[in-house]
C-alpha cells in the first residue's frame, strides 16, 4: 500500500506560507486624538452645509431626545401619543407597529411600563445637517451589553405659533 503512495505525483509544489501573505498592511494603533474639524464654523466634516456651534447642539440634544423617547415606546415604557406632534403619521404608525409588536412578544402591553432586563440608554448621537432645514443623525442605543443602531431625519416646519422639529424618516437597525 505504501508503494502506491510513493508513485503519486503531486499537482503544486508546498508553498510556505508567509506570516503577511494576503493581509492588508493596517496600522492598530489605536487613534487618542479626535478627529479634526473642518468648515467654518468647526461644523463636521459631514455636514452639506456649515452650522454654528448652537444650532448644532441644539439639533444633536432635540436628536437624543427623540431618540430615547423612541426607544422606550417601542420597548413598552411610553406610550406612543407622547410623539404625536413630532413626527409624520408615516413615523407615528411605523413606532405604533413597533411597540404592538415588542408587546406581542413580550406578553404586555404598549405604553403601560414594564420590567426590562435592560433599559435602552442613548449613547451617542451624530448629525448631518444637509441643510438649515434639515438635519440626518444617527444614534447608538445600548441595551445592558447589546446595541442598536437609529437614523433619523428631521425637518425644521414653520408655523404661525412657531417652529420644531419633525422626524420624517426613523429606521432601526
Amino acid at each position: 500500500m505504501s508503494h502506491v503512495h510513493e508513485q503519486v505525483v503531486p499537482l503544486r509544489l508546498p508553498i510556505p506560507v508567509a506570516g503577511v501573505q494576503g493581509t492588508l498592511a493596517l496600522d492598530l494603533q489605536p487613534r487618542l486624538d479626535p478627529p479634526p474639524r473642518t468648515g467654518a464654523e468647526g461644523g463636521s466634516g459631514g455636514d452639506v452645509v456649515s452650522i454654528d456651534e448652537r444650532w448644532r447642539r441644539d439639533a444633536e440634544g432635540w436628536s437624543r431626545r427623540f431618540a430615547q423617547a423612541a426607544v422606550e415606546i417601542v420597548g413598552g415604557d411610553r406610550p406612543i401619543t407622547q410623539l404625536l406632534r413630532w413626527t409624520t403619521e408615516e413615523v407615528y404608525d411605523d413606532l405604533q407597529r413597533r411597540a404592538q409588536l415588542v408587546a406581542r412578544a413580550g406578553g404586555h402591553r404598549p405604553g403601560q411600563g414594564r420590567v426590562q432586563p435592560g433599559r435602552p440608554r442613548v449613547r451617542s448621537v451624530h448629525t448631518c445637517f444637509v441643510s438649515r432645514e434639515v438635519v440626518e443623525s444617527s444614534v447608538h442605543v445600548g441595551y445592558g451589553v447589546r446595541s442598536r443602531a437609529l437614523a433619523a431625519r428631521f425637518e425644521l416646519r414653520r408655523q404661525p405659533q412657531g417652529q420644531r422639529w419633525v422626524c420624517t424618516a426613523l429606521e432601526f437597525a
